[in-house]
């Protein structure tokens, strides 16, 4: 790691339009998910959940490199000076990567994940756990575990949940580098573009949702990840109990009136 970048912040944030910007801040190491850097992006998640005015949360990272996934040296086994605490070492940090990545899909805040470079590993699972994803057309994506002797058995939790067994096997078991495209024919991504444009094409779809009522994106969203790991019958309950409760509220009452009064409605937002 350069000198200079020892003394920046693991992220960046800044506010726009009510969209938050998280970007991973480690370029020379290409922005690994170490302890500290999960540690850093969960408690950022924690604090926009509580701020009102935080409507949409983009995860990005500077350089060239979205996230190259965990820190290896780290992880490693054989960590020197260390052996007997590797175990209880490396299950503490995938206990944090667990809970920072649940985190995205628990928080009431739409999570929509830009990326600029490769998403490796835990990497790609992070591009996995959010909402939505739009990525360049340079961007490449890969699951390579099994090129070091392991098998990215974790990234697979989110990554087997946005695309069909068959795709997340292919990208487990070759550790081949896939396009971005390919990453959108799978379902990973929602959207490519070009690379001049991506944070432009991210913005539009972050303030769009962002105009949106949060308290129908909140329920909407925790029962949408609820019910999608439910068998059917017991989705329909779920989604329905959500839709119920839903209807009823002040906020789409609001909403139904300005449908009515042809007139933007005025949320009130989560508090």
């Amino acid at each position: 790691m350069h000198n200079d970048e020892k003394e920046q912040p693991y992220v960046l944030t800044h506010i726009k339009n009510h969209v938050l910007w998280l970007s991973m801040n480690r370029p020379t190491q290409r922005n690994p998910l170490s302890s500290t850097m999960l540690q850093t992006l969960h408690q950022h998640i924690k604090q926009a959940n509580e701020n009102d005015e935080v409507r949409v949360i983009v995860i990005k990272g500077e350089g060239k490199v979205f996230s190259a996934g965990h820190d290896l040296k780290e992880m490693s086994g054989k960590k020197a000076n260390c052996e007997p605490d590797n175990e209880k070492r490396i299950k503490g940090i995938l206990d944090d990567c667990t809970q920072f990545m649940m985190s995205l899909i628990q928080s009431p805040k739409a999570i929509i994940a830009c990326v600029q470079g490769t998403a490796s590993a835990a990497g790609c699972q992070l591009v996995s756990m959010c909402d939505l994803a739009i990525a360049q057309d340079q961007a490449l994506f890969c699951a390579p575990g099994v090129n070091i002797g392991t098998f990215c058995t974790t990234p697979l939790v989110g990554i087997g949940r946005n695309m069909h067994r068959k795709h997340a096997m292919e990208l487990a078991l070759t550790g081949d580098l896939f396009s971005a495209e390919d990453a959108m024919r799978f379902g990973l991504i929602n959207k490519v573009v070009g690379q001049e444009v991506l944070i432009e094409e991210t913005e539009k779809l972050a303030e769009k949702i962002a105009k949106k009522s949060a308290v129908g994106i909140y329920s909407g969203k925790l029962a949408y990840y609820q019910q999608i790991e439910e068998s059917i019958e017991q989705a329909y309950h779920t989604a329905s109990h959500a839709m119920l409760h839903a209807m009823l509220s002040e906020e789409c009452e609001e909403g139904i009136s300005a449908f009515f009064d042809r007139r933007p409605p005025v949320w009130k937002g989560l508090k």
